[in-house]
Order: C-alpha cells, then sequence, then structure tokens
C-alpha cells in the first residue's frame, strides 16, 4: 500500500461524518438521560429486558444507499470500550428500527440487514450492564448513511471490521448518547 492510499484510509477513519439535517431519535431512549430497564442486559448480574430501543432517522443524504448502526459503550473498562450492537445492510429505505428489533430470533430487521457479532459474543442487541459502581457509562447509538447499497462482509465479522468498512464508505452520521450506572 502506498503512503497516499494509507492516508487517504487514514483520513476517512477519522473524520466526523456530521450533517445538521440527518437526526437519530428514539422514543425509548433520550439524549444524555439514563436507560431504562426494559433495554438493560439480562446477564453478568443486571436484570434487564435487554430489549434494543425503537429508533427512528430523518435527513439522510439523498445518495444515501443504505445504513449501519453501530452501539459502543467507550467507558467500559476493556481498553477498547464495549460492542453492543453491530447492524450492517440497512435498506437505504429503512427510517426506523422497532423495539426489540435488535433480537434476531423476533426477524423484525428488514430484510437484507445483518446484525453481527456484539461484544457480548452473540448476534443482536446486547444492553448495558457496567460493573457496579461505576461511574455512568455513555452508549453511543451512531447510525451511519453510507454510499453503497452492500457492505460483502461475513456475519461473524468483528465489530473493528464493520467499523472498519461503514467508516470507509459513510458519507453521514448522525448520533444519539444515552447513558447508564448501577
Amino acid at each position: 500500500m502506498d503512503l497516499t492510499l494509507a492516508a487517504a484510509l487514514l483520513a476517512l477513519g477519522t473524520t466526523r461524518l456530521t450533517s445538521a439535517s440527518f437526526e437519530l431519535s428514539s422514543p425509548d431512549i433520550s439524549e444524555g438521560q439514563p436507560i431504562g430497564m426494559k433495554h438493560v442486559a439480562d446477564c453478568f448480574g443486571c436484570n434487564g429486558q435487554n430489549l434494543s430501543p425503537a429508533l427512528s432517522w430523518k435527513g439522510a443524504p439523498a445518495e444515501t444507499k443504505s445504513y449501519a448502526l453501530m452501539v459502543h459503550d467507550p467507558d467500559a473498562p476493556t481498553g477498547s470500550g464495549w460492542w453492543h450492537w453491530v447492524v450492517w445492510n440497512i435498506p437505504a429505505s429503512t427510517t426506523s428500527l422497532a423495539t426489540g428489533a435488535g433480537n434476531p430470533a423476533v426477524m423484525l430487521m428488514p430484510a437484507g440487514a445483518v446484525q453481527g457479532n456484539t461484544d457480548y459474543g452473540t448476534r443482536g442487541y446486547g444492553g448495558p450492564c457496567p460493573p457496579p459502581g461505576s461511574k455512568p457509562h455513555h452508549y453511543h447509538f451512531r447510525l451511519y448513511a453510507l454510499g453503497v447499497e452492500k457492505l460483502d462482509l461475513p456475519a461473524n465479522a468483528t465489530p473493528a471490521l464493520v467499523g472498519f468498512n461503514v467508516r470507509a464508505n459513510a458519507i453521514a452520521e448522525a448520533e444519539l448518547v444515552a447513558t447508564y450506572a448501577r
């Protein structure tokens, strides 16, 4: 790989793609507010219902060909944070996900969408469950508008591999950040 290509790839990975008109919202979670037990994990000593929150979006660029959703907790004590939900190949015609769509068994995702593995080691949504007594963790729900119809990735791709491909093809990003502590 020549240095020009490497520099371009590095720039893609570090550029923040924001659009004033591209917005992500939810009736289940609110910006800067604690996540309710309905959406908290049901493992590692947490007793939530592990339902993914409903999400909706508007204002994506006209050239959007698909979407990807990545939910990350950078405050997790792992050195690299914790991936809670990774979805790609969401069709461009989609503008919302229903509460509970993150459970692959209920099949609420739009046709073609792929839910990858989280850091829990399972596919689909894995709710918050930070260590007891920790300060509030921040859960970044990031929706990316992509300039490609499909990311050709294996279903078991790591979140890092998905993230690299998402950022390399992103044309806009919308974000919602909620918190949780126990």
